[in-house]
Parts: structure tokens; C-alpha cells; sequence
């Protein structure tokens, strides 16, 4: 049994090492789209920084378009927002 476990963790390494920096992002980004709790959200530009807070809801991507979108508390308002998955920053809060 122990060894099946092994065996699938190499397989998965395998594969992810075979895969371009691109392919990984596009990956961790569709895994991002299913995740619903807690997130800190932060668009970077430059001196430009925006931060969300993201409560019990869920981060969704569009690759093809480029974009996050996400409910977000602001100002102690439930609001859409929509940030370019370029320069953007999600780290999960508890």
C-alpha cells in the first residue's frame, strides 16, 4: 500500500517537472478557481497596492481573460471585484 503512494508521488513530481512555468500557473490558478474560505487578495503595481478581504467565498480565475474575480469586504460592504491575475497576490487566511 505504502509503495503505491510512493510510486503516485513520483508520478505527480514527474509530471509537474515536465510541465512549463506557464502550464504550473495555469494549474495552481484552476486550483485556486474550486478553494472556498479566507483570502487575503493584494493587487501590485509599482507604488500602487490594493488589498481585499475575502470571507467565506471563493477566488474564481479566467485564464483566457486574464482576471480573478471574487467578493470582497470593503469598507464593511460586500463587494465584486475584478483584478488582473498578472501582479495579483492570494494568500489563505484561517
Amino acid at each position: 500500500m505504502q509503495y503505491k503512494l510512493v510510486g503516485l508521488l513520483l508520478l505527480l513530481s514527474v509530471l509537474l517537472l515536465g510541465c512549463t512555468e506557464e502550464q504550473q500557473n495555469r494549474l495552481s490558478r484552476v486550483g485556486v478557481t474550486w478553494l472556498e474560505g479566507d483570502y487575503t487578495v493584494t493587487f501590485a503595481e509599482g507604488s500602487h497596492v490594493k488589498t481585499w478581504i475575502v470571507k467565506d467565498s471563493k477566488v474564481t480565475s479566467e485564464p483566457e481573460k486574464g482576471y480573478y474575480f471574487f467578493w470582497a469586504i470593503e469598507n464593511g460592504k460586500k463587494v465584486y471585484v475584478q483584478t488582473p491575475i498578472i501582479r495579483t497576490y492570494i494568500q489563505e487566511t484561517n
